[in-house]
């Protein structure tokens, strides 16, 4: 830009140097470069809160371009407007002189245009003799065209935080609704359980919902409501998964009743050729702490006999038959038991109960003798001792009647575990040996 084309205001208006700044810089704008003044004036508007300009005043740079002829804005055709105030009030729709004088200024000093005041302060055009424009004194529209990438930028810019504040309070919606939703199912499954604490949360949250705020807030708050939500779904999925775990036992475990009691797998004859032998020598009786005899049936229960085809839930295991044993004991002294677990291998005592359920099928174990067997001894503790009972199957003539002695055994607190997994961990290590041997 040439230096001599700067101008000073008219009258009483000082120079500054933002003014001067202004006009060097609307100077440096390409000769060649040329946009469509109402394209940009749509991205100028878009972009007025990061510009710093108000509705009104872009009412009034509305007006200014709609005397520039032609639709582009081009530095060749020359970018100064010169209508009178008379004229602008007009295109505004008559707003008053004193408003339409501060909006201008206004527009000065956001950097959307500049003054190119006259001798006289009077806006007019110096035309040659064919017509064409020479000199003008008005407003400058240069600062328009050369911020225009600028001006495209924050358009662009605001746009996406526009959109990314809607998708924000969307997923806040929605998460909203989820947490409404999934609490009242879990009131409706969960009847006895306490969700109180979780109801005053929710509703602190969205008490302070705001309407306007920065979009910051609202991720702010979308990340407790999310946190409470995924603790909501939680609690749901542990219920459903144990419900699939009932429902797992109840299939492979329960489903099998024999309603014969004097069968030749509910009498269990014999404990066992080696290890575990028979302790008694009437396989139909029993004998209790006193030394007496009684039937089977009165010594596994302490009440009368359940129905063979019903299903009654176990009693409480003894309190003394805690989980004894650490999984991998239990795994290193019974590896067989891992391949009949899901996937093939046993990762957690659920995967272990879940495996003795199906051996105490294979091993044509009888439903009651394993319910009592996990009354007495505990869940956990029975399916450690269907592992040890698999990894001797080949000694034990009958695994049922076993499995109904240990019982016994355990009720009369003459029974723990910890010694039948050393016995198989001992059995293991000398079989190694013999192993090498053979391999060699």
């Amino acid at each position: 830009m040439e230096r001599g084309s700067v101008t000073t205001p008219f009258g009483r208006r000082a120079m500054t140097l933002g003014m001067l700044a202004r006009q060097i810089a609307a100077g440096d704008s390409p000769p060649k470069q040329s946009v469509d003044k109402w394209k940009l004036f749509r991205a100028v508007c878009e972009a007025k809160s990061e510009i710093g300009v108000s509705d009104r005043s872009l009412a009034v740079l509305n007006a200014l371009l709609s005397f520039y002829p032609g639709a582009e804005l081009s530095s060749e055709n020359g970018l100064v407007v010169f209508p009178s105030n008379a004229q602008l009030s007009l295109r505004t729709h008559g707003m008053a002189g004193t408003t339409l004088r501060r909006h201008l200024a206004c527009l000065v000093d956001a950097g959307l245009i500049v003054r190119r005041d006259s001798p006289n302060g009077k806006r007019y055009a110096r035309k040659s003799r064919n017509g064409a424009i020479g000199e003008a004194f008005g407003f400058d529209l240069a600062p328009l065209l050369a911020r225009a990438d600028e001006f495209r930028a924050a358009a662009a810019k605001l746009a996406a935080e526009q959109q990314h504040l809607r998708r924000v309070r969307e997923r806040l919606s929605l998460c909203r609704r989820d947490i409404t939703k999934l609490i009242e199912l879990s009131r409706e499954v969960i009847p006895d359980a306490d969700f109180q604490a979780f109801e005053t949360e929710f509703h602190a949250l969205i008490a302070g919902w705001p309407r306007k705020a920065p979009v910051g807030v609202f991720e702010a708050l979308l990340e407790k409501l999310a946190t409470l939500r995924d603790i909501l779904t939680n609690r749901l999925e542990i219920l459903l998964n144990s419900q699939k775990t009932a429902s797992n036992d109840r299939q492979y475990g329960w489903h099998k009743q024999n309603s014969d009691p004097d069968s030749k797998f509910e009498s269990e004859p014999g404990l066992g050729k080696g290890e575990g032998a028979c302790l008694t020598d009437n396989p139909n009786q029993t004998e209790n702490a006193a030394g007496t005899r009684k039937p089977r049936h009165e010594s596994l229960s302490n009440g009368p006999p359940r129905p063979p085809n019903s299903f009654v839930p176990p009693t409480a295991p003894v309190e003394r038959f805690r989980r004894e044993i650490p999984l991998p004991a239990v795994l290193e002294a019974c590896p067989q038991i891992a391949d009949y677990g899901p996937s093939g291998r046993v990762a957690n005592w659920k995967d272990l109960m879940t495996a003795a359920i199906v051996v105490r099928t294979m091993l044509d174990v009888s439903a009651d003798a394993y319910e009592e067997a996990c009354s007495v001894l505990g869940y956990e503790n029975a399916a450690t001792v269907v592992a040890c009972i698999l990894e001797r199957a080949d000694q034990i003539t009958s695994p049922g009647g076993y499995l109904r002695d240990l019982t016994r055994r355990a009720r009369l607190q003459t029974f723990t575990i910890a010694p039948m997994i050393s016995a198989l961990n001992r059995a293991r290590r000398a079989s190694m040996p013999m192993a090498v041997c053979h391999a060699t």
